[in-house]
């Protein structure tokens, strides 16, 4: 397929279950109506592909073998559609440096180019362990993962992107680090449980994209995920002034939109709360 160029980006939402093949066939065609709309780059949500807990050790083995399926599936449909794929998260049992974690994985989102190469990784740093008023109840993320610790950017067709990952959404310090390195947008592929998203998904995100004037990409896991697990859903896409320009409900799907950077840096200009900053470090 043809290089796209456009600053158009898809953020799709999924209703992952248990079932890795059937996860695979949906972030598939979700993938196929990205490029049909026109995005050049598309972000999956947090565990698009592997949700159970059960299943994160052993897929996370297989992910950092010689014969991985997530990152074989992302890299052929980069290829074949034309398009840039940040792949949400998955488990990864080995870090950046090439060392072999034995008992935890890393909650890892691979970013790949139009021609199916890895070009960027991101481990979540920020670990979910709360308590949370629903079926599930407990969430412990640092029973299964070891958290990461870099910072990571990386060039795209829509601009310069920082990485994150759900709960890192409440660490405005991240984003200000990202800020840092001149980025254009964020993304956040999510799986936000429905209590905590309901109370504070929109303000969180409208806020981490006013502070540093970036915009912000959040697509997410939306539905009944399996009888213990309701995620919230409606992901959008929201600008550098803080307003929602796309979103959806709950179920699968996509939302699109033009990242503009004209837009980025005249707010910046008209603006410049960087240079006026009094507290750093």
């Amino acid at each position: 397929m043809n290089k796209r160029v456009s600053n158009r980006v898809a953020a799709i939402q999924m209703v992952s279950g248990h079932d890795i093949d059937a996860n695979l066939r949906e972030a598939e065609q979700l993938l196929a109506r990205a490029a049909e709309q026109g995005a050049s780059v598309a972000v999956l949500p947090e565990n698009f592909a592997v949700l159970a807990t059960s299943q994160m050790i052993d897929r996370g083995r297989q992910e950092a073998g010689s014969e991985p399926v997530i990152r074989t599936f992302l890299a052929e449909q980069a290829r074949k559609l034309g398009l840039w794929i940040v792949g949400g998260s998955m488990p990864v049992a080995k870090r950046p440096d090439g060392s072999d974690l034995e008992d935890r994985v890393r909650a890892t989102c691979i970013v790949f180019d139009d021609q199916g190469k890895e070009v960027a990784r991101y481990d979540k740093i920020h670990l979910f362990d709360a308590m949370v008023e629903d079926a599930h109840g407990q969430y412990r993320e640092s029973d299964t993962f070891e958290p990461g610790e870099q910072i990571v950017t990386v060039d795209t067709p829509a601009g310069k992107l920082g990485l994150a990952i759900c709960y890192d959404l409440r660490f405005p310090e991240l984003f200000r680090l990202l800020r840092e390195q001149d980025v254009d947008w964020i993304c956040l592929p999510s799986a936000f449980t429905w209590q905590t998203g309901d109370a504070h998904w929109y303000p969180l995100i409208r806020a981490r994209a006013i502070e540093n004037q970036v915009w912000l990409v959040a697509p997410g896991q939306g539905g009944q995920n399996s009888e213990r697990r309701r995620t919230y859903g409606h992901s959008l896409i929201c600008d550098p002034w803080g307003r929602i320009v796309t979103e959806m409900g709950e179920g699968p799907g996509l939302v699109t939109a033009e990242l503009d950077a004209d837009q980025v840096a005249n707010l910046r200009a008209r603006m410049p709360v960087w240079e006026h900053r009094r507290l750093k470090g």
